[in-house]
């Protein structure tokens, strides 16, 4: 066999290894096939390029990354709503991408039922990415970077959308976080503080129902009693079943990486852990569809607060944050090319 084979043979060997994501034998069984091994690295590869580059955008200026920031959990800090092309103003909070591979229905409202055609959505919106399915094809298909990523991924240069969207889905399972303090303690490798005891109490007590572990999100809808943003009136849930009942309801969040996620709820009105305990155990619940786990009074001391939001911290992954195979492709799309079509 010869030297430079056997290199490259181990050169494979060792980005297979480190792209294996075995999620904890604690978590639930995913609702997609989870496949992190050498066969789908390129296609991942792929979808992870495409995710970062604004070439998806109708004036090659936003990307998926432009409201879902690695460093934020997926998510986005720098203001209460997304924003889009042309620096136009959403409606909602982008929130975090993680641990997608649990979820059957995305996004604030459900709107979408599969991972796989979600990317749809914001590329089409005319506030966020204003472009057509059929112009991005027409870049990539252009785009001599992509045919040769494309052909590494599939084994062949067509491009089209469903081998895009594939990709884009790909990469976005990748994003599982499981290496928090909280997961340390259930592998036993650490331990909680007395504080965050107390905390993870509390939590069992008066979240866990919502926000259960160890995803901390029933992925269901709920109203939790906030009041309608009058400059936006989102219904929520309601937009898509049109039944009254759904009214203001939207997609329970994960609580993982909470403190990279602010600000909080569908329309980011609150930036501080804080606020919104203090809307479950403050805020009126006389709502008529509020949901039934909110209707009865929630009473903290102000001690309680603050242990349980030591607790909730104790769900940050700096590992996940910090991994660097999430992150922006720098030798792929730093390469000269023209996205000028």
């Amino acid at each position: 066999m010869k030297k430079g084979f056997i290199i490259s043979l181990t050169l494979l060997c060792i980005a297979a290894s480190n792209f294996t994501k075995p999620y904890p034998n604690y978590f639930p069984e995913p609702n997609y096939k989870l496949d992190f091994s050498s066969k789908t690295y390129d296609l991942i590869q792929l979808g992870r390029t495409l995710f970062y580059d604004p070439i998806l955008s109708a004036n090659n200026t936003i990307s998926c990354a432009s409201c879902h920031s690695p460093y934020n959990s997926f998510a986005h800090t720098d203001h209460a709503v997304s924003h889009g092309i042309h620096d136009s103003i959403g409606k909602r909070n982008a929130p975090a991408l993680i641990n997608l591979a649990w979820q059957k229905e995305l996004m604030w409202d459900g709107a979408s039922n599969h991972l796989d055609v979600q990317a749809l959505a914001p590329i089409t919106h005319p506030g966020e990415m204003a472009e057509t399915i059929e112009h991005v094809i027409d870049k990539l298909q252009k785009s001599k970077l992509y045919r040769s990523l494309f052909k590494g991924a599939y084994g062949d240069t067509l491009i089209n959308s469903q081998k895009m969207l594939k990709a884009l889905t790909q990469f976005q399972l990748t994003l599982i976080s499981d290496d928090s303090k909280y997961d340390k303690v259930r592998r036993n490798e650490d331990t909680f503080s007395i504080q965050e005891i107390k905390g993870y109490q509390l939590f069992l007590t008066h979240c866990n129902s919502c926000h259960t572990e160890p995803l901390f999100t029933n992925h269901k809808f709920k109203n939790n009693g906030l009041n309608i943003d009058s400059q936006s009136m989102d219904l929520g849930r309601f937009n898509i079943t049109k039944i009254p009942k759904d009214s203001m309801k939207f997609k329970v969040p994960t609580l993982r990486n909470i403190s990279y996620t602010f600000p909080y709820m569908h329309d980011g009105r609150f930036k501080k852990l804080r606020s919104v305990i203090n809307h479950y155990v403050d805020d009126n619940k006389e709502y008529k569809y509020i949901s039934k786990e909110l209707k009865h009074n929630i009473l903290l001391s102000s001690n309680e607060k603050t242990d349980l939001i030591s607790f909730l911290v104790t769900l940050n992954d700096k590992n996940f944050i910090q991994n660097t195979e999430n992150k922006f492709p720098r030798k792929i799309l730093l390469q000269p090319r023209d996205i000028s079509n």
